[in-house]
């Protein structure tokens, strides 16, 4: 089989650049080794930015995410201080007007729908079942080994790798090494029963003394679900010897903050782990013939471990760059480091400020402050909510002069 692009991973950031080049006319494959619907371990949170690149990729589709039956509207967040004391940030000032920012859909219902859509796009290919197995250096582009049902071989003029944080050919051919310091492992469970949910929505971030820097968070279902699950730096769970699914269930059961929350509710299956690679550190997106998209190219953000979006817009920007160079006939590491610009223009200051704020997560005092001054000022709370939608305002947190202007009283007034 020969297409110009193949994408290796039918998640996120493989559609959205599939829907992208499709929109474009260029022949594409798209091989993924599971058959959907298909599980995939996460916190399910899609937040604004995805369903804003969602609306410019594929409108309908995003109408059908906000009404899926399966979709909880999301209108916030409530961080929770070590201290226990809580601070709830709206995504928007008209909380409960219109259409919610964010939604919170299981990744089994979300990528179903994205991946469906793509079956349908002209001009592509998909192949479920298929594992891509062997990667080659061919004579103009790619030749391609594929397990599945039956043996099979693609060549391709360009390659895409969206196939997640485990990816094959990022870790072997790409050279992209999981590094602990720049890596988090999380562990996730869906429950029924839990008390307390936020009937708007707001997902919880819950940072606990015994996980700085990292944090156990509950996400908001329909019907009374909701996603629980925790994410630790895999270097900090080495350091600890740290057992992420026992830690979550000593937690739920203990815990003054959870204990009474989780005294009824039930857990439906099992705990389930995943890898996290993280864009605390820069890493080369691309090279001869082939682009990283979305985990494969370690993007997910180290504050908060969004990744899904992260994944879109990397994927629909290396639609855009396969085509520049498929018109151009050069698929050389230099010309493709556009790519790399591209996304760290649009990604690289925000993944910046996450990668301090990361670091300062480690300071259960600074939480505490932080929380507390917002209690005490509207003002000051205010202004942390515009701070997720205003990148210069968020850079504020990572600097010392907004401590020393919290202290003073500041803060507010400088916004």
């Amino acid at each position: 089989m020969r297409a110009e692009v193949c994408i290796i991973g039918g998640g996120p950031g493989g559609c959205s650049a599939a829907l992208q080049l499709s929109k474009y006319g260029v022949e594409t494959v798209l091989l993924e080794k599971a058959r959907f619907p298909r599980d995939k371990v996460c916190g399910d949170a899609l937040s604004g930015k995805v369903m804003r690149v969602l609306e410019r990729l594929d409108p309908d589709l995003a109408a059908r995410v906000r009404t899926d039956s399966n979709s909880q509207p999301s209108w916030g967040v409530t961080f929770v201080a070590p201290s226990g004391r809580s601070l709830r940030v709206p995504f928007s000032r008209d909380t409960g007007i219109g259409e919610a920012p964010g939604a919170i859909l299981p990744r089994l219902c979300f990528d179903d729908l994205l991946f469906r859509r793509v079956k349908q796009a002209p001009g592509i290919t998909v192949m479920e079942g298929a594992r891509a197995e062997g990667f080659h250096r061919a004579e103009g582009g790619w030749r391609i080994d594929v397990e599945g049902s039956a043996k099979v071989e693609v060549e391709c003029r360009f390659l895409l790798d969206a196939s997640g944080a485990n990816s094959r050919f990022a870790r072997n051919i790409a050279g992209l090494a999981m590094e602990p310091r720049h890596h988090a492992a999380g562990v996730r469970a869906y429950f029924s029963g839990v008390k307390g949910l936020d009937p708007q929505g707001f997902i919880e971030l819950l940072f606990l003394k015994q996980l700085l820097p990292g944090y156990l968070w509950i996400f908001p279902l329909p019907g009374g679900r909701a996603n629980v699950g925790l994410g630790l730096r895999s270097d900090v769970v080495s350091k600890r010897h740290v057992d992420l699914k026992t830690t979550l269930q000593d937690l739920i059961a203990t815990h003054p903050q959870l204990r009474v929350r989780f005294a009824d509710a039930r857990i439906e299956g099992g705990i389930q782990g995943m890898g996290l690679p993280l864009a605390s550190k820069r890493f080369a997106l691309s090279g001869d013939g082939f682009l990283l998209v979305g985990d494969a190219g370690h993007l997910i953000d180290p504050f908060t471990g969004e990744g899904i979006s992260h994944a879109m817009i990397s994927g629909m920007h290396a639609a855009d760059v396969a085509c520049e160079a498929i018109a151009a006939r050069d698929f050389s590491a230099a010309r493709l480091r556009a790519y790399d610009g591209r996304v760290w223009k649009r990604l690289g200051k925000e993944l910046a400020i996450s990668t301090r704020l990361q670091q300062l997560a480690d300071k259960a005092w600074l939480f505490d402050f932080v929380v507390d001054r917002a209690n005490r000022n509207p003002a000051l709370a205010d202004t942390i909510s515009s701070m997720f939608n205003d990148l210069d305002l968020r850079e504020r947190l990572r600097k010392p002069g907004f401590y020393m202007d919290l202290l003073l009283g500041r803060a507010s007034k400088r916004a």
